[in-house]
């Protein structure tokens, strides 16, 4: 690797990228610039990131407002696919990382940077969603790692090294949790967390209510979606990036979208994380019962499939993969159908499908009912029963011969 002369640093201003952020230019003797993206993470801090970075030592701090694009060629991708790793995590920040690094790319292009830099762990997932992403955009670039490199072992001697440097810290040496925000949901992991048998105590969570606390009356929500994207709520249309924001907000109200799971990382471990996705899981729940309405039995089955291998391939950073573009494709076609309301109903952490009504329904009254409207011919059964279970039964006969 040649001298590095510049480098762009996915900043998002805590404390390892502040530290990250001196480190480099100390180490390398190097022009670093920052890119922020925005995507919903909320709070002031987006307001002052640009201010922190420079302040640091940054000669540049980009911030670039990002939610929208986030929605649409991201998180909706994923909702319609049904993507959920291992059944329970919505991929919030395993679908932000993707853009991050595209965006992160494009600034260093644009900078003529002689490499990108993160902030990631050695044994987290996110290192290789950076890193395979931003070589699957630009197979020339150079990737700096320091966390996987540098002398610190612990938070604490990065809080020491900060404070010898006079790097400003919002983040307290008893801060104990590792927390990832964005509109999508929040990861948290660290501290008590890693006890797999303790918990979750009430402070790891930063936006739902207690379920034992919430309100004791439901909350009742109708959800429109068109071709699997939702775009009323209650009658209203709104914006999706609006959308979201109005479902996280009513779901953290209700104690809904917590998850507490331990999930396989790519890394080979086994990691205890938890999860607040209160808009994602009320989002996912309604869009699967809509399908269940209005696919046939062998595509919705099929989907599952294709479900899981989507939410794999995402979770394992290979969102750039011509395999997911290819999946979409089958998503795409199944989604024509999607259109219709699902009711919820949201109460005390849990999150329950009420109703649901589509124009395109293969649910069919008359050939469920067991009123006098009933018009399902029930003399076909016996045929029917016999053809399909005449395999057996031939097997059957045949091993009694013996």
């Amino acid at each position: 690797m040649g001298k590095i002369k510049k480098i762009v640093l996915a900043y998002s201003g805590g404390l390892d990228t502040s530290v990250i952020l001196h480190w480099l230019r100390e180490k390398y003797k190097a022009e670093v610039i920052t890119f922020t993206a925005d995507l919903g993470q909320g709070g002031d801090k987006l307001e002052k990131i640009k201010e922190k970075a420079e302040k640091t030592g940054a000669t540049k701090a980009y911030v670039k407002d990002l939610k929208e694009e986030f929605v649409f060629e991201y998180v909706f991708p994923a909702l319609r696919a049904g993507a959920l790793y291992e059944g329970k995590y919505p991929l919030a920040t395993a679908l932000a990382r993707p853009l991050i690094t595209k965006e992160l790319v494009r600034v260093a292009e644009k900078e003529g940077a002689d490499a990108i830099a993160h902030g990631c762990t050695g044994k987290g997932n996110d290192q290789v969603r950076f890193e395979v992403t931003a070589r699957a955009i630009n197979p020339q670039i150079k990737i700096l790692a320091p966390v996987r490199e540098w002398e610190f072992t612990s938070r604490e001697e990065e809080i020491e090294y900060a404070a010898l440097h006079n790097i400003s810290l919002e983040a307290k040496e008893g801060c104990i949790y590792s927390i990832d925000r964005n509109l999508w949901g929040i990861s948290v992991e660290c501290g008590p967390l890693e006890d797999a048998w303790q918990e979750p105590p009430d402070d790891s969570f930063q936006i739902i209510k207690n379920p034992e606390k919430a309100p004791s009356k439901p909350t009742y929500l109708e959800i429109e979606f068109d071709r699997g994207v939702p775009v009323k709520l209650n009658g209203e249309k709104h914006p999706p990036v609006k959308l979201i924001q109005l479902l996280n907000e009513l779901g953290g109200q209700n104690g809904v979208g917590r998850v507490d799971m331990v999930e396989n990382r790519l890394v080979g471990i086994k990691s205890r994380e938890v999860y607040e996705a209160p808009a994602a899981i009320i989002l996912h729940t309604a869009h699967g019962e809509l399908e269940s309405l209005t696919l046939d039995k062998d595509v919705l089955q099929f989907k599952r499939v294709v479900s899981n291998k989507y939410a794999e391939l995402v979770y394992n950073g290979l969102w750039e993969s011509s395999l997911r573009e290819a999946l979409d494709k089958f998503v795409e076609e199944t989604q024509r159908w999607v259109t219709g309301v699902v009711k919820v109903k949201l109460f005390k952490g849990s999150c329950q499908v009420t109703g649901r009504k589509s124009p395109f329904s293969l649910y069919d009254v008359k050939l469920a009912t067991y009123t006098k409207e009933d018009v399902f011919d029930q003399k076909a059964a016996p045929g029917f029963i016999h053809i399909f279970g005449l395999p057996l039964t031939t097997s059957a006969k045949a091993r009694r011969k013996k």
